[in-house]
């Protein structure tokens, strides 16, 4: 994935909300974007997936301009977990389905267990055939989250999107959630919307956004070594 000089504002009124970005990321690496909320790193993660059209520039994957092909078979090759999970009214098994319709249910079980999300699964009286009620109002929202990503896991990407959605859980959810995600990016390209420091740790690469820009990249240790912006979010996020 290469963004070459790109910059972007959501409608041609409004100011930009990035500026003159330029970044690569090898295939199989997880680059993680951090920064204080406002700074955009959920629009790279938009313009990768080409949910929005850049400003200026390019956002490029293979070398090929996302603009130049279908967004249907650019989303083939995209898993996106977001933060706000969403799940339709249907089964369970049907939600992890819903990006490969014709996986069997030997499929959809494996990518559950993988996504740490069978075990409550079968604990529920009509397991995976529990119908998800609106607003998935009878599952927690750290099993939407599971389910979510048990449903990228069978649609089996390229290039993964990560809005990591973990604030909200306890710590033991939390944990299954990280071991599912480290499932998940095995081998994979994955842009992480980082928000908890176990994602942000392991990294191949972090990006620090401020107002648009990169303003530092580097590895966990070698960032925390210059004392700079990622040192101050890192002990804002450590500090009780």
């Amino acid at each position: 994935i290469a963004l070459d000089h790109v910059s972007f504002r959501y409608r041609p009124e409004l100011p930009e909300v990035l500026h003159d970005l330029c970044l690569t990321i090898p295939p199989g690496q997880t680059v993680a974007l951090v920064g204080p909320t406002g700074a955009g790193k959920t629009s790279i993660g938009n313009l990768i997936a080409r949910f929005y059209d850049v400003s200026a520039g390019a956002v490029r994957i293979d070398g090929k301009d996302v603009r130049s092909v279908t967004q249907r078979s650019l989303h083939q090759q995209i898993g996106l977990v977001p933060q706000d999970s969403f799940l339709f009214s249907g089964t369970i098994a049907d939600n992890i389905r819903f990006g490969n319709m014709q996986a069997s249910d030997e499929m959809v079980e494996q990518a559950a267990r993988l996504a740490n999300a069978h075990d409550f699964i079968v604990a529920k009286p009509d397991g995976y055939q529990t119908r998800v009620l609106e607003g998935a109002a009878n599952l927690s929202v750290g099993q939407r989250q599971l389910v979510c990503i048990a449903r990228a896991l069978l649609t089996d990407p390229r290039i993964l999107i990560l809005d990591e959605a973990t604030s909200n859980v306890d710590s033991l959810t939390e944990t299954l959630i990280q071991e599912a995600l480290r499932n998940l990016l095995q081998g994979r390209t994955a842009v992480v919307i980082a928000h908890r420091l176990s994602t942000i740790r392991t990294a191949d690469l972090i990006c620090v956004i401020q107002d648009g820009r990169i303003v530092e990249q580097g590895q966990h240790d070698e960032l925390l070594s210059r004392g700079g912006m990622y040192t101050a979010l890192y002990n804002r996020l450590t500090t009780p």
